[in-house]
């Protein structure tokens, strides 16, 4: 299979270094020179544009950060679809909107392509570690082929159904993650405060009810500096999903305000 990938940041970059290196003929876009110039290094063929990842690729892969990237990367002038050939299949790892997804695949199927909803969790460390995890719907004649791919940077997949029902899940993954943070970062600015000693109250964190992956990785958090655009977009799509099902998300709403304070904080730990 012909990969293509577009979207070269700080965790697609990995990913995509994970499939050439796994022996899989790769093609790469960004709107950066930089990391497409370290993929070519590694064997990966450089692409001028998204349409021309199109025209050399089976499966075309897209890490992009928002919905108006995705649809930009898939719709535009120099786009995936005007490049298309019936059969391919476009991977989307974005969390976006489930309504972005399911538009998007129409549009995709409308010029024969398939779409496959397909977020990934772990950021740029989970992706240098191999130990990704994968939220994937979609056809399941597409979705088979791309596990293989899928399956170089993670061992996890976990099937979800439909076209956005991974968002969905990666969404309600993302709410309960950030609020995760939020707790760890309070609980610690109280215990520090009180005199108890950060790596005290971790160990406390880690052997009670309190644990979790979020206290437990307190340390070793990827933090990039694009992290809090992300996190806050990614809260603003629990929010919006929340009032299309009208079902409230009041923790959701009090870590997107207060979440500028805490990633900073999580930063200077």
């Amino acid at each position: 299979m012909k990969v293509g990938f577009i979207g070269l940041g700080f965790q697609g970059k990995p990913l995509a270094r994970n499939i050439v290196e796994a022996g899989y003929p790769l093609i790469v876009y960004d709107v950066r020179d930089e990391p497409v110039r370290e993929l070519a290094v590694l064997g990966a063929a450089a692409a001028t544009s998204p349409a021309h990842v199109a025209a050399d690729s089976d499966l075309v892969i897209i890490c992009v950060v928002d919905d108006a990237q995705v649809m930009g990367v898939l719709t535009g002038e120099d786009g995936v679809l005007s490049a298309a050939r019936s059969g391919m299949i476009v991977a989307v790892h974005s969390t976006i909107l489930p309504e972005t997804m399911t538009r998007a695949a129409r549009i995709a199927q409308a010029a024969g392509v398939s779409l496959v909803d397909a977020p990934v969790s772990g950021s740029a460390k989970g992706a240098e570690d191999k130990t990704m995890s994968y939220m994937v719907g979609g056809p399941p004649e597409a979705v088979e082929a791309c596990l293989p791919v899928f399956r170089v940077s993670g061992p996890t997949v976990t099937l979800t159904g439909d076209v956005g029902t991974a968002t969905v899940a990666k969404i309600a993954h993302q709410l309960v993650c950030c609020v995760n943070m939020m707790a760890v970062a309070e609980g610690l600015r109280l215990g520090v405060a009180a005199g108890v000693s950060r790596d005290v109250l971790l160990d406390v964190f880690h052997a009670g009810f309190a644990q979790s992956r979020a206290a437990d990785l307190w340390s070793q958090l990827d933090l990039h500096p694009r992290a809090t655009p992300i996190f806050d977009k990614d809260l603003r799509a629990a929010l919006t999903l929340g009032d299309e099902m009208d079902v409230g998300l009041p923790g959701a709403a009090l870590c997107k305000q207060v979440l500028q304070d805490i990633l900073p904080r999580i930063e200077k730990e």
